[in-house]
């Protein structure tokens, strides 16, 4: 494991025990395999990894944001 692969794995603990410790632990639970961190793979449409920066202003998001925003400009 890589130096980048340590930081991701201690930025994602650290927010799910942000989250957990706020009163979100069911919001904990649901980030633990979200995109973008090593549990997942990443985005649910293209399967690139969803930044963390992304994560953290949507938590529990499934989408990278252009593949959010080709979603929202095709529903009616």
């Amino acid at each position: 494991m890589d130096e980048a692969d340590q930081a991701q794995r201690a930025e994602a603990a650290f927010l799910e025990a942000a989250l957990a410790k706020a009163g979100g632990a069911r919001r904990a639970a649901e980030l633990s395999g979200a995109p973008g961190t090593l549990d997942c793979p990443g985005c649910i449409d293209c399967g690139e990894p969803i930044p963390v920066a992304r994560l953290r202003a949507m938590p529990g998001c499934r989408r990278c944001r252009d593949c959010q925003d080709l979603y929202e400009s095709e529903r009616p």
